[in-house]
C-alpha cells in the first residue's frame, strides 16, 4: 500500500515513515503542510493518505481542508486524519458526504502501533473508521441532541463501536453479551434517530454520519 503522510512535526513524521516502511508500506512522500500534500497526491497518487488537521502556515486546519481537497479531486484515494483535535466544521463536511476509506483519529487516544495500522488498512481497504470521541464532540453540535438522549447507555456503547466500524458480532464480543441483543440495540438506535435501516458496517457508519451533518 502506497501512503503519503502530512504531520509538520519533524519527528513526528519521519518515526511515521520509519514506522511503516518497517512495517512494508510504501511512503513516497511525507510533507510538512497542505499545499505541498495536494503537490504529492498529484504527482504520487497514493493509494492513502495520513494527514494532520493543523499545519502551515496559519496551524489552525489546512490539512483537514486538504483532506477534503483530496476526496474532491481524486475520490479514489483514502483518507485518515490523525489529530490531535476534532476541527468540527471541516469534520462533519468529511464525515458527511461518501465515507468509504475516510477515518479521524484522536493521536492521543490511539493506544497501540497496532491500532493504528489496524486503522490504516481499513480506511485503505475502503472502510471507515472514526474515534468515537470524534463523534461524540460533533454529535453535540447538533440540533438533535435531544434524540441521542433517548438512547440508553448500552445503546451508547453500541453507538460508539459503530462509529469505529465494528460488525455486530465484534461488537457483541467486545461488550459481552450476544450477537441478537446487539442486533437489537443497533435497531432500536436506528429506530430512535431516525434512521433508515442498512446494512453492512460501512453503512451504518455512513447513515449515522450523515445524520450528524444534517
Amino acid at each position: 500500500m502506497r501512503v503519503i503522510l502530512a504531520e509538520d512535526s519533524t519527528l513526528l513524521r519521519e518515526g511515521l515513515v520509519r514506522l511503516l516502511v518497517e512495517e512494508g508500506y510504501e511512503v513516497p512522500a511525507a510533507v510538512g503542510d497542505g499545499e505541498a500534500l495536494l503537490a504529492a497526491v498529484a504527482e504520487h497518487r497514493p493509494d492513502i493518505v495520513v494527514a494532520d488537521v493543523r499545519m502551515p502556515p496559519a496551524h489552525t486546519d489546512e490539512g483537514l481542508r486538504a483532506a477534503l481537497e483530496i476526496r474532491r479531486r481524486w475520490p479514489g484515494t483514502g483518507v485518515l486524519v490523525l489529530s490531535q483535535y476534532v476541527e468540527k466544521r471541516y469534520a462533519t463536511e468529511l464525515m458527511s458526504g461518501d465515507v468509504d476509506g475516510v477515518g479521524y483519529l484522536l493521536k492521543d487516544r490511539v493506544a497501540q502501533v497496532t491500532d493504528f495500522l489496524d486503522a490504516l488498512d481499513r480506511v485503505g481497504a475502503g472502510g471507515a473508521v472514526f474515534d468515537p470521541e470524534v463523534v461524540r464532540q460533533l454529535l453535540a453540535r447538533t440540533t438533535h441532541t435531544d434524540l441521542l438522549a433517548r438512547l440508553t447507555p448500552r445503546e451508547r456503547d453500541v453507538l460508539d463501536r459503530m462509529a469505529e466500524g465494528c460488525t455486530n458480532a465484534s461488537i457483541a464480543e467486545r461488550l459481552g453479551v450476544s450477537q441478537s441483543a446487539v442486533e437489537k440495540h443497533v435497531n432500536a438506535i436506528f429506530d430512535k434517530l431516525g434512521l433508515l435501516h442498512v446494512t453492512g458496517y460501512s453503512r451504518r457508519v455512513l447513515a449515522v454520519l450523515r445524520y450528524l451533518g444534517s
